[in-house]
């Protein structure tokens, strides 16, 4: 399932509509370095949460970028609790002030890697529903993102690869 970014993209309209939507409002994004490209072109993909066992939980998910520009994953939120970006580095996790989505690239939130943290749970979600986030980013709008989810031994079964 992919989540488009932009203005369109929260509408009914057709996947058209929604690709000149995104394309119109991404014609008026970008900062004074972008050197003339067209900026970030962010889609989610491969979104779950295992079902919390305690009062934390985590979140994973590939953001591709089919833009000109990269662009930085700055934070989280959730109607869920409290949520931080957490990096893995050499085995470490640790919370992250940002992360990049680079051009042409993805940034992948699997887990023992990169990945969302939720702490402070308002209420622990149960397999089948669903969690909503909102990712913000440093140049594009944000983009809202439901994680379905999962049992929590759950793995996917290809990785976050955002095929």
């Amino acid at each position: 399932m992919r989540y488009p970014r932009g203005a369109g993209a929260r509408r009914a309209f057709g996947v058209p509509a929604v690709a000149v939507a995104g394309a119109l409002v991404l014609a008026g994004c970008g900062s004074d370095d972008s050197g003339g490209g067209s900026g970030a072109d962010l889609a989610v993909s491969g979104a779950y949460m295992p079902q919390p066992v305690s009062d934390m939980a985590a979140g994973f998910l590939t953001i591709a970028n089919e833009g000109d520009a990269e662009d930085e994953l700055t934070s989280v939120t959730s109607e869920l609790g409290e949520v931080t970006v957490h990096e893995t580095v050499d085995g470490t996790m640790r919370e992250a002030g940002s992360l990049t989505v680079p051009a042409h690239g993805r940034l992948v939130l699997e887990s023992g890697g990169n990945h969302l943290m939720f702490e402070k749970l308002k209420r622990k979600p149960k397999e089948g529903q669903t969690v909503s986030v909102e990712l913000r980013f440093a140049h594009s709008d944000p983009v809202t993102v439901e994680l379905p989810v999962k049992p929590a031994t759950y793995r996917p079964d290809s990785g976050h690869s955002g095929h």
